[in-house]
């Protein structure tokens, strides 16, 4: 008996799959190919777009922070000055080694850390003060705020002009309260402890606000629960703020010190401004000069860039030591706590 085989069953040598055209088959293939194609592009893009998207940052770093750091160093250890920047004589580390036997740098150093000392301690006490009274309820408290962030958003220059006119000799405010109280006239721009005095009272107002808004931030996160407890316990607000707020604040006390040192070891712009007549001298006896403004007096009064790049170098190696006693403070700290 014969059997018949169905010919549109059977399968056609070299061409198409049962029941698809060979045109479905090649759109399919080119499809997958698609698919393909999208999906490793899509890998890519997710494997190098985070990249993108930083890369401006690290090209600003390059060029205006890691640059200009590696420059200074290198032009810190020649002699160049301003007139010829290209012109370097290799002298090492003789512009450091001059350092040392620096009378005005070492003067500049004990200007700004006195400087630093009068105007971080009283800022950062004042800060925490106002910190505290707007940890509370008070009405108009987004006024306050705002106000008390004013003084860091003026310009450092407009700030200065306003203070020199309140420190005035002669027509000073200052001097005109002192007068009605019966107390003698003070030379603020001459004088040693004033004119050191009426700087930081400058960077003072400046900042304040800024750093009362810090403690506030870090106040308002401090669960009230501990509050509550201590409440129960009979503890008046003082023993709280004693015995809960200032534990709890440490590291933001901590990372404000800090900060508030390297602003004043880089103190420019008030100094610069308060004696106009002086300029970077910081005085008539470099009473007042900071490290910043004998960096600009030796670059670009003296032209010696040689010696302003070591000045720089020495203040960039103070920060570096700043921040290693802040680690180490911080360890220590955590694990006292």
């Amino acid at each position: 008996m014969t059997t018949r085989h169905d010919t549109a069953a059977s399968p056609v040598k070299g061409g198409a799959a049962p029941g698809r055209p060979p045109g479905d088959r090649a759109s399919a293939e080119a499809d997958r190919k698609r698919r393909a194609k999208l999906s490793r592009r899509w890998q890519r893009d997710m494997r190098w777009s985070p990249y993108a998207f930083v890369s401006p940052f690290f090209l600003l770093f390059l060029a205006f922070g890691l640059f200009p750091l590696i420059y200074t160093g290198w032009a810190s250890l020649h002699t160049v000055e301003l007139t010829a920047p290209t012109d370097m004589k290799w002298t090492g580390l003789d512009n450091y080694t001059r350092i040392f036997d620096d009378e005005f740098f070492w003067n500049a150093a004990k200007n700004t850390l006195w400087i630093g000392i009068i105007s971080t301690v009283p800022q950062l006490l004042m800060a925490m003060g106002l910190a505290h009274i707007l940890n509370y309820k008070l009405r108009a408290s987004t006024f306050y705020r705002v106000v008390m962030l004013a003084p860091y958003a003026t310009s450092i220059a407009a700030a200065s002009l306003v203070f020199v006119l309140l420190f005035g000799r002669d027509y000073g405010m200052i001097n005109w309260v002192l007068d009605l109280v019966g107390l003698d006239k003070i030379d603020w721009q001459n004088g040693s402890w004033a004119s050191k005095f009426a700087v930081s009272t400058i960077v003072i107002w400046r900042w304040t606000g800024y750093n009362a808004l810090i403690y506030l931030a870090a106040m308002q996160a401090i669960p009230q629960d501990l509050y509550e407890s201590a409440a129960l316990d009979g503890a008046s607000r003082w023993r709280q703020f004693i015995h809960v707020t200032l534990p709890s604040l440490r590291p933001t006390i901590l990372f404000t010190v800090v900060v508030s040192t390297i602003g004043a070891s880089q103190v420019f712009g008030e100094p610069l401004l308060f004696d106009a007549n002086k300029g970077a001298s910081g005085g008539s006896q470099h009473q007042f000069q900071t490290l910043g403004l004998y960096l600009y007096e030796q670059g670009w009064v003296n032209q010696h860039l040689g010696r302003a790049s070591a000045i720089a170098w020495a203040m960039f190696l103070i920060l570096i030591v700043i921040g290693i006693l802040n680690a180490v403070i911080s360890r220590r700290l955590r694990a006292s706590s």
